[in-house]
């Protein structure tokens, strides 16, 4: 099971990799972060496809998704000038908050 939250968790920064040069591919009109965009994808949904031989897809999909969403949020805020305002911390907090509630209803 260790394994799969490995495969999981190199899914979800290939995600956030791969969301992050989508910023910087101006709508795919820049080749490199074009490219970037489409590997970073193409190794999450291979790693994501890797964890659902032995994770439940619920809780896979949504673990990806949320801590995805969340540093994706933050490094808009850390790194590309997004506003930190309160409901939006709130609203990273919450997502971090059903990662950890999923993660741990879906030991079972």
């Amino acid at each position: 099971m260790g394994y799969a939250y490995g495969l999981l968790a190199g899914a979800i920064a290939a995600e956030v990799a791969g969301t992050t040069a989508m910023k910087y591919s101006e709508g795919f009109t820049r080749l490199w972060p074009s490219l970037a965009t489409v590997v970073g994808y193409v190794i999450a949904f291979t790693l994501l496809a890797q964890t659902l031989k032995t994770l439940s897809v619920g809780t896979a999909y949504a673990i990806w998704a949320g801590a995805g969403t969340a540093a994706v949020a933050a490094i808009g805020i850390l790194f590309l000038g997004e506003s930190a305002g309160a409901v939006k911390l709130a609203g990273i907090a919450l997502i971090i908050v059903g990662v950890v509630v999923l993660n741990l209803g879906g030991a079972h």
